[in-house]
């Protein structure tokens, strides 16, 4: 099984980069550090690194949540330098974004794709002293490798869903061996570490989830108040995170919405489908107004819908909002977390596909943090329900605020597991 998959990888390298080089028309970061990806690095520089902290955060999702974490290592490992790697260009942006004030402190790569060759040259490159794998990247031959240079691996934050699990458990043996080469699981939930022991983990600990750490940067705090003024008097929806066919179910929907009394505001998930959904805007003969537009301009009274078409300025969208609808969970795409705009004070929308987050969001919904809509028209609905109801809505506000502070203390707990593999 393992050399059916290291050959699989192999055979299809030449169309990971083809896909690759495609990716960087609209984002030209794929088409960046091409060499770290097949595992070819500068090697003179390594010999001036310090010790290594690895942590591998897949995306921008894994590196904000990541940031807790890495703050906490640097604490408390001064004499030792964090190297971050990334899959997606955004994520390695994102990181380049949260860690600029470390300097040198925080060194970033993309992690090599999963070949047992090209794993080794980058273990044998840069030598970390442990591997912080976040939240469900296991990768089988980067894991063996790790086993055979003795470096310790840990899965922090780490979450699997019933899906997940039974997609895995058909992979069989070498999901089983790379399961087992891990040393240390820090889970998000019980639920999460019993699918985990199922997957054959071992020396699994639920420790919470990392997310609820995260702490809004207070300049994009700062600058969601600012773009509030400027959307005006009419209360907002914040569509965040949406994925590729949500944004056509919420444009009809308003399309059909009588009376409608709020601001729309749609984020993408992806940049590369920014301009794809202004047109879908613009379709349906929506007013429009872009974010990268906007600078000091007040939105004007006749507009729809202002399209967020940034990155990492997701807190600043959750802070100039009254309620904000969950992107990925109207289609079965597992739902994104809830958790940064709960900690805002901000009502959640989610709809009935959260499998990637299933515990947090059955527990917002009891709290009563969350409601949960049946398809995109019931969702404008309850949002412009909440709008007329202001007790409610505040009421909503509270329960989002206390439940994000009840759930706090994953990342303590995440590093006294760390720092029993790092003496």
């Amino acid at each position: 099984m393992r050399l059916l998959y290291s050959a699989l990888w192999w055979v299809g390298l030449p169309f990971v980069l083809l896909r690759l080089w495609r990716r960087g028309r609209k984002e030209p970061g794929y088409r960046q550090h091409i060499g770290e990806r097949l595992g070819f690095y500068d090697q003179p520089n390594r010999r001036a690194l310090p010790p290594l902290i690895w942590v591998h955060a897949v995306s921008v999702g894994e590196t904000r949540a990541a940031q807790p974490l890495i703050d906490a290592l640097l604490r408390t490992y001064p004499q030792h330098t964090i190297l971050l790697t990334h899959m997606t260009a955004t994520g390695r942006a994102t990181g380049q974004q949260l860690f600029a004030a470390q300097g040198e402190r925080v060194i970033q790569s993309y992690l090599p794709y999963d070949t047992g060759w090209m794993c080794a040259r980058f273990l044998r490159h840069f030598k970390p002293r442990i591997c912080i794998l976040m939240e469900t990247e296991v990768w089988p031959n980067m894991v063996r490798q790790c086993v055979r240079a003795g470096v310790p691996v840990m899965l922090a934050n780490a979450r699997l869903s019933a899906r997940s699990l039974r997609r895995g458990q058909r992979f069989g043996a070498i999901l089983l061996e790379a399961a087992a080469g891990i040393d240390c699981v820090a889970a998000q939930s019980e639920q999460d570490a019993e699918r985990l022991r199922l997957f054959g983990a071992r020396e699994v600990h639920v420790t919470g989830s990392i997310k609820f750490d995260v702490e809004a940067p207070p300049e994009m705090v700062a600058l969601g108040r600012q773009w509030r003024i400027q959307f005006g008097e009419r209360p907002v929806l914040l569509c965040a995170s949406t994925r590729e066919g949500e944004e056509a179910l919420i444009l009809d929907a308003l399309v059909k919405l009588v009376d409608r009394n709020f601001l729309t505001v749609i984020v993408p998930r992806h940049p590369q489908r920014f301009d794809e959904v202004a047109a879908m805007i613009s379709a349906r003969s929506f007013v429009m107004q872009r974010r990268s537009q906007l600078d000091a301009a007040t939105v004007a009274a006749d507009t729809d819908v202002v399209l967020g078409d940034s990155m990492g300025e997701m807190a600043a969208y959750y802070a100039a909002c009254e309620t904000a609808f969950i992107g990925g969970s109207l289609l079965p795409l597992g739902g994104q977390n809830l958790i940064e705009a709960s900690a805002l004070g901000i009502p959640v929308l989610i709809g009935e596909h959260t499998f990637n987050f299933q515990m947090i969001s059955d527990d917002a919904v009891v709290a009563g943090a969350a409601l949960r809509v049946n398809s995109a028209i019931d969702m404008v609905q309850q949002a412009q329900s909440l709008f007329t109801d202001s007790v409610r809505r505040a009421a909503m506000a509270q329960h989002a605020q206390a439940f994000a502070r009840q759930h706090q203390g994953a990342t303590v707990h995440t590093m006294a597991l760390l720092d029993g593999m790092l003496k």
